[in-house]
Order: structure tokens, then sequence, then C-alpha cells
């Protein structure tokens, strides 16, 4: 198993806590060199916070553990490929690069409906590697969405 792989199963186990707290199911994780600095899932009902991705809160942890918002040299992993949103936030962030699973035809911002990560119109741009586990990320979502309806 490659090192991706290794850290895609880490923001699998937390898109998991998310979808057993009724959350919908994505997670991340933002690692420095070989180690995982932060890692959280989507929180936006148990925070009554629209803003509660993923991707934006361990891109805040890693900010106050690293301490400044300048994330040069990470990485983020994400189960689902970032909203505008959170594609918007990494690349304020000036995360190195991003590993997502499932793309995301509907709100996808690093390649399938928008490509913000990688738009050279803005200050920054990110690395991208898509698909790491991509089956098991689409699969978890579409069982969480499958319970709901």
């Amino acid at each position: 198993m490659n090192t991706d792989e290794q850290f895609m199963k880490e923001a699998y186990r937390e898109a998991n806590k998310a979808g057993c707290r009724g959350e919908v199911p994505i997670g991340a994780v933002l690692v420095k060199g070989n180690s995982i600095i932060a890692a959280d899932h989507n929180r936006r009902e148990e925070l009554n916070d629209a803003t509660a991705h993923a991707e934006i809160l361990v891109i805040r942890q890693g900010g106050t553990l690293l301490g400044g918002w300048r994330l040069s040299g990470c990485t983020l992993y994400v189960t689902l490929e970032p909203c505008p949103m959170c594609a918007g936030a990494m690349v304020q962030a000036r995360l190195d690069r991003l590993v997502y699973g499932a793309p995301d035809p509907k709100a996808g911002s690093a390649g399938t409906l928008y490509d913000i990560i990688r738009d050279d119109r803005l200050n920054h741009c990110l690395q991208v590697t898509a698909g790491i586990l991509a089956e098991d990320c689409a699969s978890l979502l579409r069982q969480f969405f499958r319970k709901k309806r």
C-alpha cells in the first residue's frame, strides 16, 4: 500500500465517524511530512455551521497547530472532491497538494465541475491527485444517502 492510500484510509475512517453521527460522510486529514497533523470530518449538523466541512476544519486545526495560516509543505487528503468553498480555502491556505477519493459531479472544484485548485489566475495552485480509494469513498456516500431516502 502506498502512502497516499494509507492517509486516505485515515480520511475514510473520519468519514465513517461523520456517517455514524448523521453527518454527510466526508473525512479529511492534513499531513505534513509523513505525519498527520489534523483529522476531522463533516460536522455541519453538530456545529450548526454551514462552513464546518471536513476540509475547512482540518485547515483551521492545521493553522492553529503550526502557528500560522500558511500551510506550505502540507497535503490535504479528503474522501470527496472539494466544493468551491473548500477549494478556495485550500488555495488561500497555500497547501502544496490535494489528494481526493471520489469525484463530485455536482460541486467538484478540483477538475470535475470547476478547477479552482489549479486556476492559474489565482495567487496559488495545488498539485492534485484524484481517485485514491475512489470506489470505497463513493460507496460510503451512496450508502449514507440510500438510508436517508
